[in-house]
């Protein structure tokens, strides 16, 4: 009984505090998505092990959903980069850049992989920039 009272009074709370105050219970809508996304730095290796690299990169902020992906296309060819690794990044509006950073799991010992970075709005759509392929090496 006393577990169903508090329970009522935090729901009471919070519902008086969304009531008396309309700008707390509202989202912030999208920001305006980026003119052109660039990339100011990277992108680079930020730790290597001999299975799995995470790869970071800046770019301006790109905008649109707050909900965003870092994506890396890797593959042993310059010419495939068929496999893909994703991170979930909530975008911060207030900030003019955004770093990115992705794990790449599940690769060989002392090998080469070549990759070039992404990002994508929740949707899947990308935000329009795309980096050269690079290359590392597992150690």
């Amino acid at each position: 009984m006393k577990n169903q009272i508090l329970i009522w009074t935090i729901a009471a709370s919070i519902s008086t505090l969304l009531i008396s105050n309309p700008a707390r219970a509202q989202l912030i809508a999208p920001a305006k998505k980026a003119a052109r996304v660039e990339i100011s730095q990277g992108p680079e290796i930020e730790s290597a092990k001999a299975n799995e690299v995470i790869i970071r990169w800046t770019s301006n902020n790109p905008g649109g959903s707050d909900e965003h992906f870092g994506v890396v296309h890797y593959g042993k060819s310059a010419t495939d980069l068929s496999q893909t690794a994703k991170s979930h990044i909530r975008l911060n509006q207030g900030h003019i850049e955004t770093v990115f950073r992705v794990r790449v799991e599940g690769l060989e010992a002392h090998k080469t992989y070549y990759y070039k970075v992404d990002s994508q709005q929740a949707d899947g759509t990308s935000d329009g920039v795309t980096s050269p392929v690079n290359k590392f090496a597992t150690p």
